[in-house]
């Protein structure tokens, strides 16, 4: 981790690629349980 820390351009990519990716999945899951939910209703 200190290695990363020492090179700021590979943290920021880092970084920037992990909120990316980070924000895609939790959008991802979040409409995954709100489609669940829905149907859940429905079929109720």
């Amino acid at each position: 981790m200190t290695q990363l820390v020492n090179i700021p351009s590979v943290s920021w990519t880092n970084g920037a690629i992990m909120m990316i990716v980070f924000g895609i999945v939790s959008l991802g899951l979040v409409a995954a349980l709100l489609i669940l939910m829905n149907t859940g209703k429905k079929k109720e």
